[in-house]
């Protein structure tokens, strides 16, 4: 059987990375296709395939400014002669579902969102453009839209990385999907004792508005705990000057010293709105509870009363009072080990099981074995 991964570009090792690579796996001979791909920022595991790259990698400083390129990318797409492939799997955030299979090819997305900038997020993302930027973008968007809700069509089976996600494609492009949760890398991490009320609190994430760092820091604030702030981006310096003594910010941290920070926290704070969240998972396999807001992918996560606590107004007031309703009703009892077996449910192995029964129902024609082939060694 011969399999393609699309996948939208191969920039970094991000969370749609880390799902490529289980893919991957999956499909030991699967060829990629991506708009551009930077070899040395991939994995071993990803470099081992074929990478073939649309007309847009070949374009001038498409490595760094490819999303310049945006309204070429359906093109560069629909020219991807997919001739002789049995099954095609699109990894969707950025255009990636829009190539043409041939008409007896298997086409099954892994949606981690439909594009952000051209729908819920569009009004964000043009008004930080510049001028010039900002009207090109105002022309092209609603041509983006309409080509994005045609070549949603050109799918068998879409397969959503959340509830939340799901409801997305539901209302973008009027599809139904099924849910299989992103894979989490659980082996670095174990529960740990919880570390007392003397810990801080800890905030892990890019530094954007969406993420609503702030309310992290304001809650804290205002009720005098400490906290620590992981991550770095375009709102450091703002969020530093209206952060007391009390908040740390380190930057960016690397990934074996995360365990430690997990660990050492009495919560995570999880103020924003995430397509699914990873972050979360990664906390509770620690023994750390979530605090999170009460929509998006936290939904699908945090069991609200075991291992976290939700609220449901976007606002520094609902997160400290949620801060002091963990202190007084959740925080006595916690099982950290209870936490980190939740957490173990959303494991790789876990993706790979859910996501070949999902290829299997989607392509009976297939004649795919009900259990996943053999995995290749990732090393």
């Amino acid at each position: 059987m011969r399999v393609a991964i699309i996948h939208y570009w191969l920039v970094g090792m991000r969370g749609g990375e880390r799902v490529l690579e289980q893919l991957c796996m999956m499909f030991p001979d699967a060829d990629i296709y991506t708009h551009v791909a930077d070899p040395a920022k991939l994995s071993p595991l990803l470099r081992r395939h074929r990478i073939t790259e649309t007309f847009i990698g070949r374009l001038p400083g498409a490595k760094k400014h490819y999303q310049k390129y945006l309204a070429l990318m359906p093109r560069a797409l629909e020219s991807l002669d997919l001739t002789g492939y049995d099954l095609v799997i699109s990894s969707e955030s950025g255009p990636a579902k829009g190539v043409i299979p041939p008409p007896d090819t298997a086409h099954v997305c892994y949606c981690h969102s439909p594009m952000r900038y051209i729908w819920d997020q569009y009004h964000a993302y043009r008004d930080g453009l510049s001028l010039p930027m900002k009207l090109a973008f105002s022309w092209l968007a609603p041509k983006l839209r309409t080509w994005d809700v045609i070549s949603s069509n050109r799918v068998d089976q879409y397969v959503a990385n959340s509830s939340f996600v799901a409801q997305r494609i539901q209302r973008c492009w009027r599809r139904d999907s099924v849910v299989v949760h992103p894979p989490v890398d659980l082996e670095a991490y174990q529960p740990a004792p919880a570390p007392g009320p003397d810990a801080p609190y800890l905030f892990l994430s890019e530094l954007v508005p969406y993420k609503r760092a702030d309310l992290a820091i304001e809650a804290c604030a205002r009720l005098g705990r400490r906290l620590q702030v992981v991550g770095s981006g375009p709102e450091t310096e703002r969020l530093k000057a209206m952060a007391p003594a009390g908040t740390e910010f380190l930057g960016r941290v690397p990934d074996e010293k995360m365990r430690a920070l997990y660990q050492g926290a009495r919560a995570l704070l999880f103020p924003g709105v995430e397509d699914f969240g990873i972050v979360p998972l990664e906390a509770m396999a620690c023994g750390r509870p979530v605090l999170a807001y009460g929509r998006g992918g936290a939904l699908d996560t945090v069991v609200d009363g075991d291992t976290g606590l939700l609220f449901h107004e976007q606002t520094a007031e609902a997160l400290a009072a949620c801060i002091e309703r963990f202190e007084s009703e959740l925080e006595p009892g916690l099982d950290p080990a209870r936490m980190a077996a939740h957490a173990g449910r959303f494991g790789e192995a876990t993706f790979r099981a859910n996501m070949w029964a999902a290829i299997r129902a989607a392509a009976p024609g297939l004649g795919l074995d009900e259990t996943p082939p053999a995995i290749a060694d990732a090393a």
